[in-house]
């Protein structure tokens, strides 16, 4: 277990790499410009430069040469770079188009969609609090969609898109870093493509708007792998339960920014389905950590009686990973661990 000073830096990284992945929508704004779809296509490439750079230097190859002798999972690498690039065009086209409100409240309701997910396609079991969290979830829905006049479309479009990654990565098991590096270099040459077809028309501004905007747009890159690093330095040092607290830190903030900050309208009927989800949320993690609490209890209770067996080393060595294992089965289940695991790829997401 980590001490109090390896708990203190990774609850600091934890606020950092969620404070930054909330303040994101100050970034795109500075270079919408050059219109979504090309800051898609450098966020991408400079990204996969970047990652490329960041591996030279802790030299983690031997993932790469596993993963090719996978075609299965190769696929699902494709089918996560597909997922996680409609995720991040979305949201840079909602944030440059005045909808900041809008995107926050698909990583809101992300939650309450990754348990909808498991529940329909991995036909999980939910507890009561559970189904009052995804039936509070719906309500809410509703609510803003009279408030827009039509279906969140941004919000849902977002929270879909990232719980399917979400699930997609539980498949292919690989860390932030190397997944990362994985994705964007499937991306690389189509948005490569992109980028020497818009230089060749003439329409692409990565050399037409001065060296500032060209720094900015290579600046993608650290956009996406600097909360990243810094989240890979919390996972690491802090429990679970805390990250999966820590992650609300993104939409609020984004929330808040699309509010005070771009001044977006927020008529009753968007206040009330806010609300909504926001006690949805409540109810997800008082119910996430009660378990998380219940299950952490039982684990030492077996532990204490195994050691008062015979034969205490396999004993209690059960008993150890039956209790983890329960404890991370309660996480799993209300989808704070499908979240909390996406989450380590939230830098992707936004």
């Amino acid at each position: 277990m980590a001490g109090r000073g390896e708990q203190r830096v990774g609850l600091l990284n934890g606020v950092a790499a969620y404070g930054l992945w909330g303040l994101v929508p100050l970034f795109w704004p500075l270079v919408d410009s050059a219109g979504a779809v090309e800051i898609l296509a450098h966020r991408m490439v400079w990204s996969l430069l970047l990652v490329v750079v960041a591996l030279l230097v802790v030299r983690r190859w031997a993932w790469a040469g596993a993963l090719l002798r996978q075609p299965g999972r190769l696929v699902l690498v494709t089918l996560a770079a597909a997922l996680i690039s409609v995720n991040w065009g979305v949201y840079i086209w909602a944030v440059n188009s005045d909808h900041v409100v809008e995107a926050s409240l698909g990583y809101f309701i992300n939650p309450l969609v990754t348990i909808a997910l498991g529940v329909l396609l991995l036909k999980e079991r939910l507890r009561p609090a559970q189904w009052v969290a995804v039936g509070t979830g719906f309500v809410a829905v509703v609510t803003l969609t009279f408030g827009y006049g039509q279906p969140p479309w941004i919000s849902l479009c977002l929270a879909f898109s990232f719980g399917a990654y979400g699930l997609v990565k539980k498949k292919v098991a690989l860390s932030g870093l190397e997944s990362l590096a994985a994705e964007t270099t499937i991306q690389f040459l189509p948005a490569l493509a992109y980028l020497l077809w818009l230089g060749a028309r003439g329409e692409g501004t990565f050399t037409s708007q001065g060296t500032g905007h060209a720094v900015l747009l290579v600046s993608t890159g650290l956009v996406t792998a600097v909360p990243l690093v810094c989240f890979g330095a919390s996972a690491i040092r802090v429990p679970l339960s805390t990250l999966g607290l820590l992650q609300y830190l993104t939409p609020v903030l984004q929330f808040v920014l699309g509010v005070l900050y771009f001044h977006e309208e927020m008529p009753p009927e968007r206040w009330a389905g806010f609300a909504l989800v926001w006690v949805a949320l409540a109810v997800l993690s008082w119910d996430a950590l009660r378990t998380a609490r219940r299950n952490r209890a039982k684990a030492l209770r077996l532990r204490a009686e195994a050691d008062g067996m015979d034969g205490t080393a396999r004993t209690d060595g059960v008993a150890e990973r039956d209790g983890a294992a329960e404890v991370g089965g309660a996480l799993g289940a209300d989808g704070a661990a499908e979240v909390d695991g996406a989450s380590a790829q939230r830098g992707q997401a936004v």
